[in-house]
């Protein structure tokens, strides 16, 4: 299906990755691991965390994100054999609290919602990481409302999550145009109902799907301009 801005009503936004920079969380890293590749780390922290959340929706297991992450922070030290304590191991995790922005956010989020579009986050933070994520990047004014992992205890891609989203926000899911970095998050979403758009900030390969992304951008803007393109 191609892209139907006319039918869209309401954006929702992942957070991690497509808000705020994950891979931010290399330079704190840096000062606790010598001479490792602080990069490598962070990728192997952010990919275990997610890698551990989906095993969890295949065995009906869940714990919150920030346990997720904490899990998968010690798996990533381990491997590259770095001797980070437990209490450094947390006051790395609580970076997680205060991650940068992307420089599109704002500004094209307001061209969002001066175009008219309600805005929502919908992700697999926790409810606790969501609000220090508003705070921090200053989003408190612009979203309209957060959805959590925590209210249906399944993580993305499972489709419960991107419902319960609709049903809170009260727009038709087809009415929904879902916004995200993960290139496993927009299927989810498409395959829950809503209109998938794909922000490819990581310059990375789409999976091996039947289903594409109904929209690929390369920042809040290009959603704009398709948005405002449709109005006139």
């Amino acid at each position: 299906m191609s892209f139907d801005p006319d039918a869209v009503e309401t954006i929702a936004f992942d957070s991690y990755g497509t808000l705020v920079d994950v891979s931010a969380v290399a330079e704190p890293l840096s000062a606790h691991l010598d001479d490792r590749d602080p990069e490598l780390v962070a990728k192997l922290w952010r990919e275990r965390s997610l890698s551990y959340a989906m095993v969890g929706n295949a065995i009906d297991e869940y714990d919150s994100f920030y346990e997720m992450n904490r899990h998968a922070l010690r798996y990533a030290l381990e491997t590259v054999g770095a001797d980070v304590s437990e209490d450094e191991r947390e006051e790395i995790l609580s970076t997680y609290h205060d991650l940068p922005v992307f420089d599109d956010v704002h500004d094209g989020i307001e061209r969002l919602r001066d175009a008219g579009y309600d805005c929502y986050i919908v992700s697999n933070g926790s409810e606790e990481m969501l609000e220090s994520l508003l705070e921090y990047a200053d989003l408190g004014d612009l979203i309209e409302d957060t959805v959590s992992a925590d209210e249906v205890e399944r993580f993305k891609p499972e489709p419960e999550l991107y419902r319960r989203a609709a049903d809170e926000i009260g727009t038709p899911i087809e009415e929904i145009a879902f916004v995200a970095a993960g290139w496993w998050d927009v299927p989810g979403g498409i395959h829950a109902g809503m209109q998938g758009v794909w922000i490819n900030r990581q310059d990375t390969i789409w999976g091996p799907y039947e289903t594409d992304p109904d929209l690929t951008i390369e920042s809040f803007h290009d959603l704009a301009d398709e948005l405002e393109s449709s109005g006139e």
